[in-house]
């Protein structure tokens, strides 16, 4: 019997003022679906380390796929901030299922949209915004994770193809993908976009097994072997990394807020655990160490809202930098991860276990923290921006 999800969004700042009407009804649709669809399984998938799949349709219909995507193209035409609401609302349930409606929005549906033919975006993205197509996002390499320069994946061309050869790895959504959009360099050394589709001869997805993260997420690789890709599925015009990190600072910003919903999570459980239990003739929260924790923990929740907040406003305008969002991205995640931790030790020896979100939360974001550049990388980002010095070199 699973046990009644009780969550209740901390906002101790008054921020709903500054949220729409529209706003706070994706949030509260999402709300009640994560509580109704999410909370009563994820802990015995993550046991099982299974994507729950059934999830994908619900995912569609609270609008989780490519929500800024134009109507025109079965998107809901929404701004960034309720993009944010959106990731924000799924990842305080699980961060895996989150990262499949951030590679479906951010990593596939947004590439074809952004580079893609118009041919290529009738025939994908509405399929992709309802869920009846998925995709992934092939960029990371066994060799090269940091550096996405460095990547062997090549295609050469072959009348009316390109044959592409090498391997992705840590790709979410892998196993199940319909489709991949791969990055590769072609015969000149310039890396190209393109729409890898399953079933295509040699286009294999072999499943990553033995995850202690991210548990609940179908993660795999991708691998080419004389693959060959109809010159139509390649994206025409762009070149060079630009293209692969445009798409990774969509993800980013969803990460942003989605990382901030699971330490808001491990906030809420946190508060409602030192509430109950109770030592020494008294409840928990009532001694001096767990108030500091829980005080730290809000003050950390209220100025990273406040910064995504101010990140959505600008992004909506078209006037959000790829620094600020990389900023935005490692500070929520370093909130959520120290929230996460010490939310553990508040709950003692019931933190370990699958009765609460906290240690499935803390172990999600030990790849939240990783992937779609590590916490060192943005580290240096924000270095190079403030200092104009490269130091990645």
């Amino acid at each position: 019997m699973s046990k009644k999800d009780l969550y209740e969004s901390p906002d101790y700042y008054l921020l709903d003022e500054l949220l729409s009407e529209e706003h706070k009804l994706i949030r509260a649709t999402a709300r009640e679906w994560v509580k109704r669809e999410v909370s009563p399984v994820i802990e015995e998938y993550a046991q099982r380390s299974e994507f729950p799949k059934h999830l994908i349709g619900g995912l569609a219909e609270i609008g989780a796929f490519g929500p800024t995507i134009p109507a025109a193209y079965g998107g809901a035409g929404l701004d960034y901030l309720a993009y944010g609401i959106l990731m924000q609302e799924i990842e305080r349930g699980d961060s895996g299922i989150r990262s499949t409606a951030s590679v479906q929005g951010s990593l596939v549906m947004y590439p074809i949209y952004t580079y893609g033919t118009e041919e290529q975006k009738k025939r994908f993205l509405p399929q992709l915004a309802s869920g009846k197509l998925m995709g992934c996002f092939g960029l990371t390499e066994p060799d090269h994770g940091s550096n996405p320069g460095g990547m062997v994946t090549n295609i050469r061309e072959d009348g009316d193809h390109f044959v592409l050869n090498g391997a992705k790895m840590w790709i979410s959504n892998a196993p199940f993908a319909d489709l991949a959009v791969v990055w590769a360099k072609d015969e000149s050394g310039k890396i190209r976009g393109m729409i890898v589709e399953r079933g295509m001869e040699g286009f294999s997805t072999p499943e990553t097994h033995h995850k202690w993260s991210l548990r609940a997420s179908a993660t795999g690789e991708l691998v080419f072997d004389n693959v060959r890709i109809p010159k139509a599925n390649l994206f025409p015009d762009i070149r060079g990394l630009k293209g692969p990190l445009g798409c990774l600072n969509q993800a980013r910003y969803g990460i942003a807020w989605g990382a901030l919903g699971a330490a808001m999570d491990c906030y809420d459980a946190a508060l409602r655990y030192s509430l109950q239990r109770e030592q020494f003739g008294k409840p928990i929260g009532g001694f001096q160490l767990q108030q500091k924790k829980l005080a730290e923990m809000i003050t950390e929740i209220t100025k990273a809202q406040l910064l995504v907040w101010r990140l959505g406003v600008l992004k909506s305008k078209g006037r959000a930098t790829s620094e600020q969002i990389s900023m935005a991205k490692r500070n929520s995640v370093e909130v959520a991860l120290d929230i996460a931790r010490n939310a553990r030790q508040m709950l003692g020896g019931m933190g370990i276990t699958g009765e609460y979100p906290v240690m499935r939360h803390m172990m999600n974001l030990e790849s939240v923290v990783t992937y779609e550049g590590t916490h060192d990388i943005h580290l240096l980002i924000t270095g190079m921006d403030v200092t104009g010095i490269n130091a990645f070199k």
